[in-house]
């Protein structure tokens, strides 16, 4: 499988004249319901991947670290190539069963990041 981004981190993919950074979806998840999880996990991941996504981690091993520690029973942290992949991951037909299973089985918040520094200081991370 080709990796999707780009080798050198100080420099963006560049497709058809629009650059395009690592979008990051982060997956917080707390279960009432575990019943649709051995569906969801054993099909998702193909979806995300269909998407040039892949899993980076899908642990329940959640420790804080500082703050007050939020009420969660596993965290997932997905790579895609772009944010319109993340999009369509998440837009994507196949997946609408998946998230309703997953709705009604916990609470759950997905939030998007792209790979970029907002303070523009780290040398091999774009200016956000």
């Amino acid at each position: 499988m080709r990796a999707f981004w780009p080798v050198a981190r100080d420099t963006p993919v560049r497709r058809n004249q629009e650059t395009t950074m690592t979008a990051y979806v982060i997956a917080d998840i707390k279960m009432k319901d575990p019943k649709w999880v051995p569906e969801y996990a054993a099909s998702v991941h193909d979806i995300v991947h269909k998407h040039g996504g892949k899993y980076l981690s899908r642990s329940g091993n959640v420790k804080t670290l500082e703050g007050k520690p939020l009420d969660t029973t596993l965290i997932a942290l997905m790579a895609f190539p772009s944010e319109a992949a993340a999009r369509a991951f998440t837009n994507d037909p196949a997946y609408a069963p998946f998230v309703s299973a997953r709705q009604d089985g916990s609470d759950s918040r997905f939030q998007l990041i792209d790979d970029t520094d907002l303070a523009g200081t780290i040398p091999y991370l774009p200016k956000g």
